[in-house]
């Protein structure tokens, strides 16, 4: 399939550069494929985030993604040599506890053995600097950086010299500040590991999770730590050319079984209101599995969510425990088996996440969906509005 199907224009003034206040503010597009009878129907709503308890149902499961953003954007300068180089470093996985692999801006100043250093005063680092070695260089440029400290006190570190790596579509237009270390994570975060966030959980509130309880709706925590992979466009001409970064997610046991429960009983008879429980990944804050109510469809909280369900998710759409990195590819022809609907942002042209979007819903619904979210001047991209999409009946 070619990959310029996906593009479509859209005028630089439409890209946010701070996110809605409060959070539930935002706009909201819900987006019907099929509706009106006949094939090719469609229809769209303008509503708002905050209208969320009356799109949704008794029974339904909410599913977020639990990652946290760590402060992964570094600078730093090589030493050792006659010149000492700045080094601008995001580190985009994490390799075990004290080792890390990065991108690296200009990666031709560095070979294997090289010294980069980090930030020249802080509280945590006993000689005022936090040190990286270079193992090992791959070939898109990535680097595998072994740091002088392990485990907690290395993330104190990095914590402390640090910053909020943004998408760079904002980050060329402004610089990161105190206010993105709070606007760029989500309510939900606490599993530390992203360098971006799961950008369609930042539109959540306590004051709308409550109306989501009283409304009966199940809330899950799953964990996919989102990579610098995702701002990518497909460069491919076709996109079987394009491969997808891996990142590694966690869907545990209880959640599996409370989601499988919750679709299981659908046929059981009329829907029921109940109190939201909470089934969480482990290690997490205690809670008790959401009940199975009858009639529950799993809506997907962001596309990392419905990457990491559909990972999980058996032929038959049964969803099993995972613990591992994920790289699947969703573009048009892939057979969902686990989600049902899809709260996601706008999402840039050529990426796979617009790719994976117009598989959920159907491509010409999704062009003519952004084209009606262009002219209507919603705000695109992380820290922009959002979709709520129903899946393509065909």
């Amino acid at each position: 399939m070619r990959t310029d199907l996906f593009d479509f224009p859209l005028p630089p003034d439409r890209i946010a550069l701070r996110p809605a206040s409060p959070r539930d503010s935002a706009r909201l597009l819900v987006v019907r494929p099929g509706a009106g009878g006949g094939g090719g129907g469609f229809e769209c709503e303008d509503r708002f985030v905050r209208d969320l308890p009356d799109l949704l149902r008794a029974g339904d499961q909410l599913v977020v993604n639990d990652t946290k953003v760590i402060p992964a954007q570094l600078s730093g300068r090589r030493i050792g040599g006659a010149a000492e180089p700045r080094i601008e470093a995001t580190l985009i996985k994490r390799l075990d506890g004290a080792r890390w692999q990065a991108l690296v801006k200009p990666a031709r100043k560095l070979k294997p053995g090289d010294v980069v250093r980090f930030g020249d005063e802080g509280r945590v680092c006993f000689l005022g600097q936090l040190d990286a070695t270079v193992e090992a260089k791959g070939e898109a440029g990535e680097v595998t950086f072994g740091f002088a400290f392990h485990g907690p006190v290395l993330d104190r570190a990095i914590a402390e010299r640090g910053e909020v790596p943004l998408p760079p579509y904002i980050a060329s237009r402004r610089p990161p500040d105190a206010r993105d270390r709070a606007d760029y994570q989500t309510m939900f975060a606490e599993a530390e590991g992203a360098v971006a966030a799961p950008t369609a959980g930042l539109h959540f509130t306590e004051s709308l999770m409550s109306e989501l309880t009283a409304r009966g709706v199940g809330l899950h925590t799953v964990t996919l730590h989102v990579g610098a992979g995702t701002f990518l466009p497909v460069k491919s001409d076709d996109l079987a050319g394009h491969k997808m970064h891996a990142e590694t997610g966690l869907v545990t046991p209880e959640v599996a079984a409370a989601l499988n429960a919750a679709r299981g009983s659908a046929s059981l008879g009329p829907r029921a209101s109940r109190p939201l429980l909470r089934s969480t990944r482990a290690g997490g804050t205690p809670a008790v599995p959401a009940p199975a109510v009858p009639g529950g469809r799993i809506v997907a909280v962001g596309t990392t969510s419905l990457r990491l369900l559909e990972t999980a998710a058996r032929d038959d759409g049964a969803i099993a425990p995972f613990s591992g990195d994920t790289s699947l590819f969703i573009a048009p022809g892939y057979r969902f088996r686990a989600v049902d609907l899809l709260l996601t942002n706008f999402h840039l042209p050529r990426s796979t996440l617009f790719m994976l979007v117009a598989a959920f819903s159907g491509l010409d619904t999704m062009q003519r969906a952004y084209a009606h979210a262009v002219e209507a001047g919603y705000r695109f991209y992380s820290y922009g509005d959002a979709c709520l999409l129903f899946r393509d009946p065909a």
